[in-house]
């Protein structure tokens, strides 16, 4: 019997080990195991997934509620398509985005069939009216003013705030080939090319649909992460700030109906990187201690999810907590925040509007700084003109948070656009690299340097040999640019690698994402995102000034007001003098106690608790796409006979094989 077991594994590898056609690369390969055998059959797709994120009064974006996976035909939506004969991936065109899932919001009919949805994106995108799918005037519910019909982004669509109970996903550049090899070119539906989604939103699976409830079960964590603030020159963080404060603000997380791909180049990047340069340029500048006013540069996030970052950063100074220490409110005189400036150029040269928070005499200082400023500059011909009387107020901004706080708060919001956005695809994807002009950003970094220094300047004697000797490096423009809103480098630029360590090199993407620290005083956070720590370390950096004999660290320094730059990079890096903090940005809502978050009533001396979202991301099993033939019918008949014809045959050789080894074994 032993020999009859050889002849028969023998006979089944025979029958097993045989080349197939490979589905990655189209050369001839052997199967030789179960890994082999599903990578022949499925292509995995490199893509980005619209996620189910939850609030207080219900769900958006996208899950696959009680299914684990789901696997459907991939059906290429034609114009004119009335409806979907059976349930159906659908594959779109970016171009048709809007107005598929605005028919799949008021269609119950249509979409039923939808399964799931595959985005393409274009080669070269003509959307002349613009694509955005936030609304018309985003987070109104928060402007310090009762005109909440205005439409500041007139290509918005508001189809990101929507519930979608099916996966989407967007294609990367790199997988369009991939499923066009299996889809093919044609538009007619093919029942035998299928999509099989893994996006398990474990919220809507267990029944939790708005985030009190789910952070109770704890099936989700709030959205959030950290702020940075720095002040130039350092400041004694022992007691607090005598100066009056000239505050410059900007913000660095963006939205998208694609999480993952929220590069947000020109809302809200521009201005970041405006800022920094801003920054950068002022930090040249001598004796910017004898300035009567004290400079405090601010990045927040959680912007673009009910202003979190500005809302926590104000409740922090209210509470007086370590992470503002120094800092005291009743002492910000001026609010600069710097938005969308990527597109102001045009033939005449650049131009930026400055949309006042009413006419205060702090708000009259500002704006005569910024005109003094564009004066300055004479040949670069940069010009600031004050945004039209008849915009019902500051366009969305972090501005309006502080204006809510305190109505007699005295600030601007330098902006490209006068009133509406010039920005065409505010919250989009597709706002990336190509949507912003360095020289625009480079321009705007030169107003708001000048600027600044004239503001912190007071009533003192302007010296025009400083103020002209403030120059922006556009180089530095440049360079963050492609760190923070192009692919290559991305995060794994030279500049930021000299601060961090990125954890992830790929491209960029700014979405807020979910505050997973435990809220403490300390200044180590565990949880810190790549653009977070970048900001910090850039930030303490250029607004630092140094020690004789400065420590190498790489963790903390041993002299009182000393913060170690560049700790996370080969050789460790320095300590120096500077006055640069981490600010939580998560809900004022909430309250972490007991290893548990906790929603909280709404403070009635707070208008803005009353319209705060509170806004929290499902956990996730497992997010994936890949994409599979079916064959046809006749096709599986055909495999079926060949099967029973192989069994028959292989009966038959072991009956004959047994039986010539019994008359073998007879005659020994």
């Amino acid at each position: 019997m032993a020999r009859v077991r050889v002849f028969l594994a023998v006979l089944f590898l025979l029958f097993t080990s045989s080349p197939v056609h490979g589905a990655d690369n189209g050369s001839d390969s052997v199967l030789e195991s179960v890994p082999d055998l599903e990578k022949a059959m499925y292509l995995n797709l490199k893509s980005y997934p619209c996620v189910r994120l939850l609030n207080l009064s219900g769900e958006i974006g996208c899950s696959n509620p009680g299914n684990d996976k789901i696997s459907a035909p991939i059906v290429r939506l034609k114009s004119g398509t009335i409806s979907l004969a059976r349930p159906s991936t659908v594959l779109l065109q970016e171009e048709q985005m809007q107005d598929f899932f605005l028919r799949v919001s008021g269609d119950m009919e249509f979409s039923k069939n939808v399964a799931g949805v595959l985005v393409e994106p274009s080669e070269t995108v003509n959307m002349s009216s613009g694509f955005s799918p936030a609304d018309k005037f985003p987070q109104s519910a928060f402007a310090p003013y009762s005109n909440t019909s205005y439409e500041w982004n007139l290509p918005g669509s508001g189809i990101m705030w929507n519930k979608y109970d099916f996966p989407v996903f967007l294609l990367a550049e790199e997988s369009i080939s991939t499923l066009k090899e299996i889809v093919g070119e044609g538009n007619e539906a093919s029942p035998e090319n299928v999509a099989e989604f893994d996006l398990v939103m474990q919220t809507t699976k267990l029944g939790t649909h708005d985030s009190e409830t789910c952070l109770k079960d704890q099936t989700c964590l709030p959205l959030g992460g950290y702020s940075v603030w720095s002040s130039l020159p350092p400041i004694n963080i022992s007691s607090t700030v005598t100066k009056p404060i000239v505050f410059a603000v900007a913000s660095f997380d963006s939205a998208s109906f694609f999480r993952d791909r929220s590069l947000g180049a020109d809302s809200p990047i521009s201005g970041l990187i405006a800022l920094l340069t801003a920054v950068d340029a002022l930090s040249h500048v001598n004796h910017l201690k004898n300035l009567k006013k004290q400079l405090v540069f601010a990045v927040l996030t959680g912007e673009a999810w009910g202003y979190l970052g500005s809302r926590k950063f104000l409740q922090e100074l209210d509470l007086g907590s370590d992470s503002i220490r120094g800092l005291s409110s009743s002492m910000i005189e001026q609010i600069v925040e710097i938005g969308s400036v990527g597109q102001s150029l045009g033939k005449g040269g650049t131009l930026f509007y400055a949309h006042a928070g009413g006419e205060s005499s702090g708000t009259k200082v500002i704006l005569k700084a910024l005109e003094d400023a564009s004066e300055s500059l004479g040949s670069d011909n940069v010009k600031v003109k004050k945004a039209s009387s008849m915009n019902p107020g500051i366009p969305p901004s972090s501005l309006m948070a502080f204006l809510r706080k305190n109505t007699s708060a005295s600030g601007i919001v330098l902006g490209d656009f006068d009133s509406a956005f010039s920005n065409k695809f505010y919250h989009s994807h597709l706002d990336n690299a190509s949507n912003i002009k360095t020289s625009s950003v480079a321009a705007a970094a030169a107003l708001v340097a000048r600027a600044l220094y004239i503001i912190a300047n007071g009533d003192a004697t302007l010296d025009l040999m400083a103020l002209n000797d403030i120059k922006v490096n556009v180089s530095l423009v440049e360079e963050l640019v492609g760190c923070l809103v192009t692919c290559e480098p991305g995060l794994s630029c030279e500049l930021v690698g000299r601060y961090i360590s990125p954890s992830n090199g790929d491209c960029p993407s700014h979405y807020v994402g979910v505050f997973q620290d435990t809220p403490s005083a300390s200044q180590k956070p565990s949880y810190v995102d790549d653009t977070s720590r970048f900001l910090w370390n850039f930030l303490a950096d250029m607004t630092s000034a140094t020690r004789d004999g400065t420590d190498s660290c790489t963790g903390d320094c041993s002299n009182v007001g000393d913060v170690c730059i560049g700790s996370e990079t080969e050789g460790g890096g320095k300590c120096v003098i500077s006055t640069t903090r981490y600010v939580p940005a998560y809900s004022t809502r909430l309250k972490y106690e007991n290893n548990i978050w906790h929603v909280l009533p709404a403070n009635p001396s707070d208008p803005m608790e009353s319209v705060d979202p509170v806004w929290t991301e499902s956990y996730w099993n497992t997010i994936g796409l890949r994409v599979y033939k079916v064959e046809s019918p006749l096709y599986d008949r055909l495999v079926l006979a060949g099967g029973v014809f192989v069994t028959f045959a292989s009966y038959l050789a072991v009956v004959i094989a047994r039986t010539q080894l019994a008359k073998v074994v007879k005659r020994d």
